[in-house]
């Protein structure tokens, strides 16, 4: 919306956008994108919303009466103007364009949730806000020890959870060196917590790390745990 307000200018510099975006889903690359993508479009989603609950407002004038309907026929005060217009038409386009877009990233982020294992290592504990996850994707036998805290979040009338990851150590997964194992040598060198709620998180592919595995492993947990 800044600028000079056209629609094939705003046109280009959106889908000059969306190839660097799609570039990113295509080297299977969600994150930031896949977030930032949605915080436009709901962003676009309640420009449009508002404006059209202020037309449906404004106050408006007799504009004549249909005597055969017996209905007083209103010209809106708050009609469009060409800047408006002009602004919708750029904003339609742009929400069925980042639509498409989503979905794509969208499919990505479910093939790979539904590939992730999420299961608990040994007795899990009655509080489970606080613990360690072992995350292991990929062909690798390395087993990467992250500390959790799951906090809670109140934004209005609505409260969610959040999950911080710390990254701790990696050890090497194999026949003597299980999961459990690590379990044990965890408690062992860090007495933080005597008991500690302890899962294994596994990927059987191999897919970009910080920008999708990490994510999409602390939302899954987020799920999982609570």
């Amino acid at each position: 919306m800044e600028g000079y307000i056209d629609f094939e200018l705003q046109k280009y510099r959106l889908l000059a956008y969306l190839q660097e975006v799609k570039q990113c889903f295509n080297e299977t690359k969600l994150y930031p994108q896949l977030a930032d993508i949605v915080f436009h479009y709901n962003n676009l989603g309640a420009f449009r919303k508002n404006k059209q609950f202020l037309q449906d407002h404004f106050p408006k004038k007799i504009d004549m009466l249909d005597m055969q309907k017996l209905e007083i026929v209103y010209e809106k005060m708050l009609a469009d103007d060409g800047l408006m217009q002009e602004l919708e038409h750029i904003t339609q386009y742009a929400l069925d364009e980042m639509k498409g877009t989503i979905n794509e990233g969208a499919e990505i982020y479910e093939f790979v949730e539904k590939q992730l294992q999420v299961e608990p290592v040994g007795i899990i504990p009655l509080y489970k806000n606080e613990g360690y996850i072992l995350l292991r994707y990929g062909i690798n036998s390395e087993v990467r020890i992250y500390g959790y805290n799951i906090t809670l979040f109140e934004h209005q009338h609505s409260r969610y959870k959040g999950i911080k990851l710390a990254y701790i150590d990696s050890r090497e997964k194999n026949l003597a060196n299980t999961y459990e194992q690590i379990k044990i040598d965890i408690i062992r060198s860090i007495r933080t917590l005597p008991n500690p709620a302890v899962y294994r998180v596994e990927l059987p592919l191999s897919v970009p790390f910080n920008e999708t595995l990490l994510p999409i492993a602390k939302r899954v947990l987020v799920k999982y745990i609570c």
